[in-house]
């Protein structure tokens, strides 16, 4: 994927998220010398296996488990300081330095115990399937410009205030909703414990990232969540809080987009999301719970069930539009082993008409149906394969048909959750 005129990677989402972005991120950043989480916060989940152990990673990016690696989280991201400090003591109990190799974006914007409240709150009201984690109204302060960012602890009696302010802002709209008002005294004091913990780690991320490139250094930016999710692209309002496409990827790492050579779509061999929103391909209980079980779909950040379903080229077409995927990458397809039939999507009928691009509004997407193609499974293990030649020929012919229905090359294709097992 690195080559040399390749120096920056951007890997994103190219479903409803829960894609295996993580393992993919691990597997390349062998290579890297920087790793960049460029948006999103803790609501994210990227489960990495490191050998026979399982890490499961919320903020920190994925390259932090190679020892020579840098990892930065960006100004596109909203900090939780104190899951991000919680992540830190754990990977280090578990014998990953960290120390010197994670720096965190001066202009990152934190998450605090009232943005989770009021997370929760409205999500009582409106049944949009947040996590709950803050991330909404963290990034409705940001763009209100009322926000806290890691900087302002470096100036904390501001900081105080700052928060002060926003705490007696927020308090009424929690008892609006129902919700317990919270103590401006007790983030006062959560802010002066923190400070000498992140200041430490702080840093102009998007100047080292610059730096980096200029060195002729490989740079990976890894993405959360997925196209579909995306604030303005994706199936809105059932989205997160943020850019997940590509064009995200620049402004939150804080390089220009023409730095960036080459964008690595990450999708499942079906598909799956977590809570509401349109799913058109979404299986009956039977085979939805039986891809679920094989799969183990369950959220790494929640543990809530994914809702699965079979592979949608409209979905991932429209998701190489909107991030101009050069190169995709293919994960779990020995969920498929044991399937004797796979039905793909290969577009869709709404009100008697074929449509083959995705519908702007949910209204719509809710109301149309999949157009399937059914391929012969292969129904033997893949989990040794190590190159495409080691896939039995219905598996080929089952990527073959996925290639040619996006018009985008596969890279890679993991058949299994270790690192190793990976075809590229």
């Amino acid at each position: 994927m690195f080559g040399p005129k390749r120096h920056c990677v951007v890997v994103v989402g190219a479903q409803w998220g829960d894609e295996g972005k993580g393992k993919i991120v691990d597997v390349l950043a062998e290579r890297a010398d920087v790793v960049v989480r460029y948006q999103g916060g803790a609501n994210a989940g990227h489960t990495v296996v490191k050998g026979d152990d399982e890490f499961i990673l919320h903020q920190i990016p994925s390259g932090i488990l190679h020892a020579g690696t840098r990892c930065f989280i960006g100004n596109g991201v909203v900090l939780d300081p104190e899951t991000l400090l919680a992540e830190v003591e754990e990977l280090e109990a578990r014998g990953v330095g960290v120390a010197g190799r994670l720096f965190v974006s001066l202009r990152a914007q934190l998450v605090l115990p009232f943005h989770k409240l009021l997370d929760q709150a409205s999500e009582r009201q409106q049944k949009i399937g947040t996590t709950g984690r803050g991330i909404g109204p963290a990034y409705e302060d940001k763009i209100a410009r009322r926000g806290l960012r890691v900087g302002d602890l470096r100036h904390l009696d501001h900081a105080c205030e700052i928060v002060t302010a926003r705490v007696e802002r927020a308090n009424p709209l929690l008892e609006m909703m129902g919700a317990e008002p919270c103590s401006a005294k007790a983030h006062v004091e959560l802010l002066e414990r923190l400070a000498p913990r992140l200041l430490p780690m702080a840093a102009d991320t998007g100047r080292l990232t610059y730096d980096a490139l200029a060195k002729g250094q490989k740079v990976l930016l890894e993405g959360a969540q997925g196209a579909l999710l995306d604030v303005d692209h994706g199936t809105y309002p059932f989205v997160t809080s943020s850019n997940t496409t590509a064009g995200g990827a620049a402004v939150g790492a804080g390089i220009g987009p023409t730095a960036i050579d080459v964008v690595l779509g990450v999708v499942k061999a079906y598909t799956t999301r977590v809570g509401n929103g349109p799913l058109p391909t979404e299986a009956d209980s039977a085979e939805g719970g039986r891809l679920r079980e094989l799969g183990d779909e369950y959220g790494a950040t929640t543990g809530r069930p994914r809702r699965c379903g079979w592979f949608d080229a409209v979905v991932v077409r429209y998701a190489v539009r909107v991030n101009g995927l050069t190169d995709l990458a293919v994960t779990k397809l020995d969920v498929l082993d044991t399937m004797e039939r796979i039905p793909v999507c290969v577009g869709y009928v709404a009100d008697g008409a074929a449509v083959d691009d995705m519908p702007s509004d949910v209204q719509t997407l809710n109301g149309v149906k999949p157009v399937y193609e059914v391929l012969e499974g292969w129904q033997r293990p893949t989990t040794a394969a190590r190159r495409l030649a080691d896939l039995p020929p219905q598996a080929r012919a089952y990527l073959d048909r996925i290639q040619d229905l996006v018009q985008v090359p596969i890279r890679y294709v993991s058949v299994g959750s270790r690192r190793d097992q990976i075809i590229c």
